[in-house]
């Protein structure tokens, strides 16, 4: 088989696998690596409508590429509403996602009603779910902090524990999250968390924003 000829496998099979990710960021820059193969592809056995189609794919994915990476340095991807153990919306997705939230997080869902529980949005969508219970006058103790997969490639943790989150705005001055969350480590890290001598993680918080 010919060199071209293995482009052009090795470029579909890479568009295929990129339409089977559920994480957006990873979605865009395979399905931008398929198509600028296949442009090659195209342009050496001279398929000019394959090639322009693909030119456009690639623009359109750079494009989207672009635009999740700067909403995820301005923060501004993500928004947060809070919401009763009881209620039917946070009910409706721990039906659909607790399985896959009691992957990363063992805790018992709901949490008791003095715990804070604040649905993670994007859009219009409920992307994800943040539980605490307090710890002490100034802190919080994590008992979950969990986004679907296709969202995982933006920056939620940033947006959750900044002086615009669920956290600064319930008065925390620091967030916990014990050895029971190991499963969070690389994200802890990501999210600003350090580790202590027992295993567990803390991250200070900034105050909360003043409203204008």
């Amino acid at each position: 088989m010919a060199i071209v000829d293995l482009l052009g496998w090795a470029g579909s099979a890479l568009l295929v696998y990129s339409v089977l990710q559920s994480r957006m960021l990873r979605l865009r820059v395979l399905n931008l690596a398929a198509s600028l193969a296949l442009v090659v592809f195209n342009a050496l056995i001279g398929v000019w409508p394959m090639v322009a189609m693909n030119v456009a794919l690639c623009l359109i994915n750079a494009w989207f590429i672009v635009t999740l990476l700067r909403s995820r340095r301005t923060g501004r991807a993500f928004a947060w509403a809070s919401v009763r153990p009881d209620d039917p919306v946070l009910a409706h997705f721990l039906a659909r996602h607790g399985a896959d939230i009691a992957r990363f997080c063992p805790a018992a869902l709901p949490g008791p009603a003095s715990a804070l529980h604040a649905l993670v949005l994007h859009d219009d969508v409920t992307a994800g779910l943040v539980v605490a219970v307090p710890a002490g006058p100034d802190g919080w103790h994590l008992s979950v902090d969990y986004v679907t997969p296709e969202y995982r490639d933006y920056t939620a943790g940033e947006f959750l524990y900044s002086a615009e989150g669920p956290f600064a705005a319930a008065g925390a001055r620091r967030v916990m999250a014990g050895p029971e969350l190991a499963g969070l480590q690389p994200y802890l890290g990501r999210a600003g968390f350090t580790r202590g001598s027992d295993g567990g993680w803390q991250r200070l918080l900034e105050p909360a924003a003043a409203e204008v």
